[in-house]
């Protein structure tokens, strides 16, 4: 794995380095510089390399897969008025929202620009790219209701989440000439793969040791965000005529008692079921894995990033 992200590295080094000095293009740069796991593209080379293609022959994709994942990033930020990325100040704080809003778009016409070399690889991340657009409107559509079902918060984070890392893997197969069942099995592997890693980060955020996820212990909780845990702790509230939860969201963001909310989803059950809903999408991802009619030795590194995956504790 560490030999594919030092060929991703290098190419965003030298594409950064290839870029003109004024204008659009300093926040491109300083935010694909800043520190990041690379998964995305990590995974399009490693699909590719599991049908017997070369790493090295598709690093614009997987670059494009990154430079849209920045875009992605950057429009978030904005979106959310997040200060801080990867602990370094967002675009828009460093510079201003409307640099911000112009190199995000340049971002996207550079991955189109990568990704649409091969047709095959264009039809699927334009499939995928709307769908994660599609999961974002989502997401902001359910921070102005009351009430969103497990279901839909599910749907929200297949699509603004979860699709990339399967469009990445379906790309790096597709362009290895991968049987097209096999293409659309990686691309589920690595959609359950990207479900499980939400929701396994919905449960570090309020059931996590800060001092191994380095952020404040139910954050999420605390601002009121609709997260799978929060949901199904509502629906449960519900159900069983409780409340703990429903008082503490009625407060005031700064006061609400994020311990007594985190007790509460003990109580409820929340966090086996969230902690079997992951299990359960992970334990399929590594089905799909297996059934791939691949030699084991190529599928190696496949379980070992699903592995990192899914061990995560930050």
């Amino acid at each position: 794995m560490q030999r594919l992200k030092d060929l991703v590295e290098a190419r965003i080094a030298a594409w950064c380095a290839g870029l003109p000095a004024l204008g659009l293009y300093p926040p491109m740069a300083y935010l694909l510089q800043l520190p990041a796991k690379r998964i995305r593209p990590i995974a399009l080379l490693m699909a590719h390399e599991l049908y017997g293609g070369k790493a090295e022959d598709v690093l614009d994709e997987a670059l494009g897969i990154e430079l849209f994942h920045n875009f992605t990033l950057m429009h978030d930020d904005i979106m959310d008025a997040s200060p801080l990325r990867r602990g370094d100040a967002t675009v828009h704080v460093k510079w201003n929202t409307n640099a911000a809003i112009l190199s995000g778009d340049a971002l996207l016409v550079k991955a189109y620009e990568l990704l649409g070399r091969d047709p095959r690889a264009l039809r699927i991340f334009s499939q995928h790219a709307l769908e994660v657009c599609e999961g974002q409107q989502l997401d902001m559509d359910f921070e102005l209701r009351d009430r969103v079902s497990t279901a839909e918060y599910m749907e929200m984070v297949r699509l603004k989440t979860a699709v990339l890392l399967a469009c990445s893997m379906r790309i790096g197969a597709a362009l290895a000439n991968a049987p097209e069942a096999d293409v659309e099995r990686i691309g589920e592997f690595g959609e359950r793969i990207g479900l499980a890693f939400q929701l396994r980060d919905d449960l570090l955020d309020a059931f996590g040791d800060p001092q191994r996820t380095g952020k404040q212990r139910g954050g999420d909780l605390l601002a009121g965000k609709k997260t799978w845990i929060l949901i199904r702790g509502l629906e449960k509230e519900r159900a069983d005529g409780l409340d703990a939860l429903q008082v503490e969201l009625r407060k005031e963001a700064g006061s609400r008692n994020v311990e007594r909310m985190i007790e509460a989803l003990g109580r409820s059950g929340v966090r086996a079921e969230a902690e079997a809903l992951v299990q359960g999408l992970e334990t399929k991802a590594l089905e799909d894995l297996h059934v791939m009619n691949v030699p084991m030795e190529r599928k190696a590194p496949l379980f070992v990033l699903a592995d990192q995956l899914m061990a995560r504790t930050q």
